[in-house]
């Protein structure tokens, strides 16, 4: 297979012109890809976590580049032309929110905030507005109120759908493409590793901020995350 792409943590190889072979690896990493390591099974655990949620999503109507899971850790997928954004959706204020702007930790919010960001290790992901990323030719204004609006219909879909399930959905980041009609479909990945989980009862952390703070225990919960949305 032609290879296409191989990211931090994935590996994308052509299957043919409509589609694409997306491999989750065990690769982990923080900061800008500062802190890098492997944990054993952890891109199987994702690439099922990932199917799970992007079906919950295909069955509620949102257009996703996902087709169907493979084993043991890879996903089929429509081939798309990626936006080079990363579009953030916070329902509580933590991480890089409270370093940022005058939030207590764990509040919830009134209301989710939205945030667009270049997605470029060079410049650590800075956020970016309609205008630069219209100059930049990354984007639109019209387009990027899709991308809002979509993120907001996702995010409730899975708040609900993972909230049922013991987990409450703290924010969470996805990527978008486009094929060659130009429609927006929801792409890449949506894993512990790309959204922040807490348990619902106990607020223990069960995604990357395990890996990020040294907490410990990473593939453990990792693993509690798929048992939960599998049942």
């Amino acid at each position: 297979m032609k290879l296409l792409y191989r990211g931090k943590a994935k590996t994308v190889y052509e299957l043919d012109k409509n589609h694409v072979i997306i491999e989750f690896r065990d690769d982990i990493s923080a900061f800008d890809g500062k802190k890098k390591d492997v944990i054993a099974g952890k891109g199987e655990i994702n690439a099922r976590i990932s199917s799970i949620l992007f079906e919950e999503l295909n069955r509620n109507g949102i257009p996703t580049h996902y087709i169907k899971f493979e084993e043991p850790n890879k996903i089929i997928a429509k081939r798309l032309e990626m936006i080079p954004l990363e579009v953030i959706c916070r329902n509580i204020a933590t991480g890089s929110l409270i370093r940022r702007f005058p939030f207590k930790d764990k509040t919830v919010l009134k209301k989710p905030i939205v945030e667009f960001c270049l997605k470029d290790d060079r410049y650590h992901d800075p956020m970016i507005n309609e205008d630069i990323a219209y100059n930049l030719g990354i984007s639109n204004e019209d387009e990027m109120k899709k991308m809002k609006e979509i993120i907001l219909r996702v995010n409730d879909i899975l708040k609900k759908f993972l909230y049922d399930k013991g987990i409450i959905l703290v924010d969470f980041k996805l990527e978008f493409g486009k094929d060659k009609n130009n429609k927006l479909y929801v792409a890449d990945e949506i894993t512990p590793d790309t959204c922040r989980f807490w348990d619902r009862e106990t607020r223990e952390v069960m995604d990357k901020d395990r890996y990020r703070k040294d907490m410990g225990n990473v593939i453990e919960y990792y693993r509690e995350v798929l048992r939960r949305i599998s049942a």
